[in-house]
């Protein structure tokens, strides 16, 4: 079902919302017209018109700076018109239903929306309701998805390791709570991945994570043996309900990537961490700041990514 609402009748984009069920060749496609966009970022005039005359409206029912920051940019570099909304003090607070918020904001004559919301399902739903002229990116929704997050780490893990097929890919930490590491373990899948790991405390972990095709580690130092590539999450405490760590600290001593268990993996290994990172949480200074961190580059490419889809969206690339 998402994959038919994803896809129009000719098989091409038709709204973003999550990984899961996506062609190989629609990732792909996202991933090689990125590419293309990374040399429009280092330009002078960093400006191409594929969206002029489109209206996006940016749509975050739940704080973000960096998300929303690197969507407004990508949009604005595509020369769309760009509108922000405070949804904290918007109708919303009003009592103005989510549908009743699209319903005018499309009157406006939106063409594109980029959600992010607390409630799972709720671009979805979006995107079951509006026009089929709109289109819909799920930017975040609670613990389901993030795409275009999940796209910009496949993005960065291609740029510097080129062959999915020839990797090991470690995703370390609060994996239970965290729609960027599902995000990416479809997308790593889907490219052939053929070795990708789970690491982290059984609390932290979905029941039945297997079923996404990855390897269980609760031994860090076991889990991050010989890998190319660790991807860090942050401890997700706003989504906690109830204590699920003894501390911090004890996390940290566990779980945190230090330069010794980085040790471990291949001497070539990158690390990557979808931000914003806790220091001494879950990755110390030294290692976040290290030669070996591409941190600092996935938000670069992360403007590049989201403007690869907002024009495939949009209907402005080949």
């Amino acid at each position: 079902m998402a994959r038919n609402l994803q896809l129009n009748e000719k098989g091409e984009l038709q709204h973003l919302l999550t990984i899961e069920g996506l062609p190989r060749e629609i990732i792909v496609r996202i991933l090689d017209t990125a590419a293309s966009f990374v040399g429009v970022t280092e330009r002078e005039v960093k400006k191409v018109p594929l969206l002029r005359g489109k209206s996006v409206f940016n749509l975050f029912f739940e704080a973000s700076t960096r998300t929303r920051t690197t969507f407004e940019i990508a949009a604005k570099r595509l020369s769309a018109d760009v509108i922000n909304l405070n949804i904290s003090t918007s109708s919303q607070s009003k009592g103005e239903t989510l549908l009743d918020t699209i319903d005018n904001l499309a009157a406006m004559h939106a063409d594109m929306f980029v959600v992010r919301h607390a409630a799972s399902g709720a671009a979805h739903l979006i995107a079951r309701h509006v026009a089929p002229h709109h289109h819909v990116i799920n930017a975040g929704d609670g613990r389901h998805a993030h795409p275009t997050q999940g796209l910009l780490d496949a993005y960065t893990i291609r740029h510097y390791k080129q062959d999915f097929t020839r990797l090991s890919v470690a995703v370390v930490g609060d994996i239970l709570h965290s729609r960027v590491a599902r995000s990416l373990i479809h997308a790593l899948t889907t490219l052939g991945t053929p070795d990708v790991r789970a690491i982290g405390p059984q609390t932290l972990l979905p029941t039945g994570v297997e079923s996404l095709g990855v390897r269980v580690f609760h031994d860090m130092r076991e889990g991050l043996r010989d890998v190319d590539v660790i991807v860090m999450l942050r401890l997700q405490n706003e989504r906690m309900k109830g204590p699920l760590l003894p501390s911090a600290q004890e996390f940290f001593k566990c779980y945190g990537l230090t330069a010794e268990k980085l040790a471990v993996a291949k001497p070539d290994a990158i690390v990557m961490h979808p931000g914003p990172m806790n220091r001494g949480v879950e990755i110390d200074s030294m290692v976040a700041d290290g030669r070996q961190a591409v941190i600092l580059p996935q938000v670069t490419f992360g403007i590049a990514v989201r403007m690869a889809v907002m024009s495939l969206l949009g209907g402005g690339a080949a």
